[in-house]
């Protein structure tokens, strides 16, 4: 006789994935208010699409020709060119594995599936910095442009614009809103975020045609000094100081919402590479129509010393090219935007750092709580965590101004990950499906490991040696949280599989505090007597030094990847995964 199928406990139907509460070790039967707690799949392309354009484009296509200009020149064309293809390299090993593994806050479970624990902890540490600020620091940089209309919301201390009383209410309040947005569910997030997202197409893409129909000074690109004034190297410090990679991040948020998404494997792909192509389309076009659009007098003493007076000082040099030329129009929609496009970068980060906590708490490396969904399919916990955090970079601490660099660095880092995730997993899961395949995979996946390396030499030693401490914050933070967690969910840290990192941010380093890249000023740690860049390792020989670095540590890396069996534990079944998601209506 044949009896009915035994339920089986969840945490049996999940416990390979490891990292699950001891809540969800109950039996699905004793439990079914559980069952509608699930993350909702209510994202289709469109909202993907916009969801990594939208972190794409935010105010830093304001200042960023003018700054990426001042370093390279009219080269700066090309710094567009090559930032945006570094990304996109990056960009496509997270589409392959996107694809293939449609999970919330992959950027920390990528790793963990190919390395484990240390590296899936790492990564979303990392990742976890990095997006954490940006919402609060775009909150910021809305207040500040709104303050040349209600100056009471910022002051300036120790010659820095800093938030008042009000404005820290303001701001708090703001930030809120974000949060109440992520919380209401994710189709609140995107669809908000696509009527932000239009406008902040809309509004470049009008600056380049008006500019270019307006004023075309085609000599600005062979003026005093020619097209490439600075040479080789004021090409490659415009991808970092100049803000080319920093405008460039944000097409990941497509693999963080991976699991709220209808057929995530086609989606998510193509939302990443569509994002980028059209992210990198607007960029040169920015870049072109600022260069033409210059009175070919203000480059007369050189492009360095190209500036703006009066309210383009705040609101960008389009705005000063605009009012210049008489289309104060043209200047209006930058001003407002100025206003829009922080706040739909804030909206889409508040999120992403939610989901990335979710991810931790998901690997087992931060309390369950965190993991936790609301019925409508949101981490309450983590987004709460998101906004307290903001609370906290809001005070006026010095140096957040600074952190921009730290940012891109940090993201930079965990987009590194990915490529050696998709070296080890091609060995370790061959048999998956992968709706897209990067091609040369072999060559290309290294190949974007060794460019993550080069662009976070680009930012020079002062960004290094903080992301590498942040990095050994994060290791101090781990181990306590290890040693005082008494629960089964404790997850495995699998030390042995990341040997490599080690060497990695050793090798890194050294090369930075060596090398001929600075972001203007000197930095140093004082309690290590450590003051650099040392410029020993001159230009060329500093870039030679990182892509051999890079070159083994990747092949070192591989050669330590969890067992194939291992690996293929941790990314568990990922039709139970998907199963925990509701697909939308229609």
């Amino acid at each position: 006789m044949i009896g009915p199928r035994p339920t089986r406990p969840r945490a049996a139907i999940l416990g390979k994935r490891g990292g699950e509460t001891a809540e969800l070790a109950k039996p699905l039967v004793a439990a079914p208010e559980r069952a509608v707690r699930k993350l909702r799949r209510d994202v289709g392309f469109l909202g993907l699409l916009f969801a990594s354009l939208g972190s794409i484009i935010g105010a830093g296509w304001l200042f960023g020709a003018l700054y990426a200009s001042s370093l390279a020149g009219p080269a700066a064309v090309i710094s567009w060119l090559l930032g945006g293809g570094a990304v996109m390299l990056l960009a496509f090993t997270h589409a392959e594995l996107g694809g293939m593994y449609p999970v919330a806050g992959g950027s920390a479970r990528f790793p963990r599936f190919a390395f484990g624990g240390l590296l899936g902890f790492t990564s979303g540490w990392v990742a976890f910095l990095g997006a954490v600020t940006v919402g609060p620091i775009m909150v910021e940089a809305t207040l500040l442009y709104a303050s040349n209309y209600v100056s009471s919301l910022m002051t300036v201390s120790s010659g820095r614009p800093v938030l008042t009383a009000q404005g820290y209410v303001v701001a708090g309040a703001l930030l809120l809103l974000f949060c109440t947005i992520n919380v209401m569910g994710v189709r609140w997030l995107v669809e908000t975020n696509k009527l932000a997202v239009c406008w902040k197409l809309l509004v470049p893409a009008v600056t380049v045609v008006a500019l270019i129909a307006t004023s075309a000074h085609g000599e600005n690109f062979s003026g005093d000094g020619g097209f490439m004034p600075f040479g080789w190297k004021g090409v490659f410090l415009a991808l970092s100081s100049g803000g080319v990679i920093f405008a460039c991040l944000g097409f990941e948020q497509a693999v963080q919402l991976g699991g709220e998404t209808r057929n995530p494997r086609r989606n998510i792909p193509l939302a990443i590479i569509g994002a980028m192509v059209g992210a990198i389309v607007l960029y040169v076009g920015l870049q072109v129509a600022f260069i033409l659009a210059l009175d070919p007098s203000s480059i007369s003493k050189g492009w360095g010393a190209v500036s703006f007076s009066g309210k383009a000082q705040l609101f960008g040099p389009f705005a000063g090219l605009a009012t210049a030329l008489g289309l104060g129009w043209l200047a209006i929609l930058l001003y407002s935007d100025a206003i829009v496009s922080p706040g739909g970068t804030g909206l889409l980060y508040t999120g992403a750092s939610a989901r990335l906590t979710f991810a931790l708490a998901r690997n087992g490396h931060i309390p369950a709580a965190f993991a936790r969904l609301t019925p409508r399919g949101t981490p309450l916990f983590a987004i709460a965590f998101s906004f307290l955090c903001g609370l906290v970079i809001f005070l006026p601490f010095p140096g957040w101004q600074q952190l921009v660099g730290f940012i891109s660095a940090a993201a930079v880092l965990t987009y590194a990950m990915v490529p050696l995730a998709l070296g080890a997993l091609r060995r370790q899961d061959p048999a998956r499906p992968r709706p897209f395949r990067l091609p040369a995979a072999s060559l290309l996946a290294p190949g974007a490991f060794v460019v993550a390396s080069e662009i976070l030499l680009f930012g020079g030693w002062a960004v290094v040696w903080k992301l590498i401490a942040a990095i050994l914050i994060g290791f101090a933070l781990l181990g306590l949280s290890t040693a005082t967690d008494t629960s089964r969910r404790r997850a495995s840290l699998d030390w042995r599989s990341a040997v490599w990192l080690w060497p990695y941010l050793l090798g890194m380093g050294a090369i930075s505090y060596l090398s001929s890249f600075d972001t203007r000023t000197p930095s140093s740690i004082p309690l290590l007597g450590l003051h650099g860049p040392r410029n020993e390792l001159t230009f060329g020989w500093d870039i030679l030094a990182v892509a051999l670095l890079g070159l083994a540590v990747y092949a070192f890396a591989i050669r330590s990847r969890l067992p194939d069996a291992q690996a293929l534990e941790y990314v568990g079944d990922l039709a139970v995964e998907e199963s925990e998601a509701v697909d939308a209506p229609g």
